[in-house]
């Protein structure tokens, strides 16, 4: 995390006070843990209104990949059976066949989001690139109303962000 986000802290500060649509400030919480043992992983969730919508770890990648039948053993035991396929099948569906991501996927995300121009971001085929730009003051009410077509064919979760931003936003369709 160290390179690319520089301090939690100060990305927390960032992403809920600094970036966030006025109409979400205190609605949206960030969150990051690392446990001890975890080799320098970090988990990623996203609150709203102190309800947890979504997390970014290995752990829910390959727990989707299982819980999907992307495995071939749909009922590991032990650590070595639960992770034996992981890697094999993070690379055979990238993040744009999937609706779980990686705490690697989250900062590279935050990466590209903070270094391309908001409008690039808005359309960006990553959902989690998407997210933020959905979740940015920058973006107004005519960009969010223009962009619900493509937020359709977008994750279920990515949508969830987009509806309360419009809700908040009080855009009517």
């Amino acid at each position: 995390m160290g390179k690319i986000l520089g301090s939690w802290s100060g990305m927390r500060k960032y992403l809920e006070q600094e970036i966030l649509a006025d109409s979400l400030k205190g609605r949206i919480r960030y969150g990051c843990t690392t446990y001890v043992g975890m080799d320098g992983c970090h988990i990623f969730e996203i609150c709203i209104d102190d309800a947890q919508v979504k997390r970014f770890s290995w752990e829910t990648v390959n727990t989707y990949f299982i819980k999907s039948g992307y495995t071939e053993n749909p009922n590991p035991s032990g650590t070595g059976e639960y992770w034996a396929e992981f890697w094999e099948l993070l690379e055979k569906y990238p993040i744009d066949r999937r609706t779980e991501y990686t705490d690697e996927e989250f900062c590279q995300a935050l990466e590209i989001y903070r270094n391309q121009d908001v409008q690039e971001s808005i359309r960006s085929l990553n959902p989690i690139v998407r997210m933020f730009a959905i979740l940015d003051r920058r973006v107004g009410k005519r960009t969010l109303v223009k962009i619900k077509g493509d937020v359709e064919a977008m994750p279920e979760w990515v949508k969830q962000f987009y509806n309360i931003r419009c809700e908040a936003d009080e855009i009517a369709f």
